[in-house]
């Protein structure tokens, strides 16, 4: 266990190079909304981010045997997975998230054929 003040300078540094790991494999969240929603190569880069960013948190948190790092670098690693999904699939021309079809209402807004 570090003392608290350790723990905390551990925690920030593991952030970022989460951070670090995001803009390495990712374009800014703004050019995601500016392009097509669904895009495939941004949510392959958004995993691969992902994925990596969560080795280096766990690898962090595993060498300094404190639970401050994992929660650090976790919730960033969640916050940027979540605002890297949200923008890859926000339309770019209504700035909306475009309606599903497979929603829990799917079934009733389908057509039924005569």
């Amino acid at each position: 266990m570090l003392k608290q003040e350790d723990a905390l300078l551990t925690g920030l540094a593991v952030a970022a190079v989460v951070g670090g790991i995001y803009a390495v494999h990712l374009p800014t969240v703004a050019a995601s909304r500016a392009s097509q929603p669904g895009n495939i190569h941004m949510n392959s880069g958004r995993s691969s981010a992902t994925l990596t960013a969560s080795i280096v948190v766990v690898g962090a948190s595993l060498l300094a045997k404190d639970p401050t790092v994992f929660v650090i670098g976790g919730v960033l690693v969640i916050a940027l997975d979540t605002a890297h999904r949200l923008a890859n699939s926000t339309d770019n021309r209504s700035g909306k998230l475009p309606a599903s079809d497979t929603g829990p209402g799917a079934a009733l807004a389908t057509p039924v054929a005569a």
